[in-house]
């Protein structure tokens, strides 16, 4: 059942979404602290991927940047995607 707030897109262009923030600590050193974005879409792209999370910071700075992400038909999903994603490389600073 849709919420009240997903009739406010009148056009799918639009691309309405909620934001869901969340907080991670990366287990390298004393720990750093990620910000998770999850948005939820009224009408995805992709229907198979109405949650899409992104991470606010990179990793692997120093070869090839990487900017965590995740994104699945459920909220749970796209952030574990995304929590993954975040341990996959290591955190090497600004």
């Amino acid at each position: 059942m849709a919420s009240d707030w997903q009739y406010a897109e009148s056009n799918p262009k639009q691309h309405l979404a909620q934001l869901h923030h969340f907080s991670v600590m990366k287990q390298q050193g004393a720990g750093i602290e990620f910000r998770i974005t999850v948005y939820e879409y009224v009408t995805p792209q992709d229907p198979a991927a109405r949650y899409f999370a992104v991470a606010d910071k990179k990793t692997n700075q120093k070869s090839s940047p990487y900017t965590p992400v995740g994104w699945g038909n459920t909220l749970m999903v796209a952030l574990m995607e995304c929590i993954k994603a975040i341990e996959k490389f290591p955190y090497e600073g600004e």
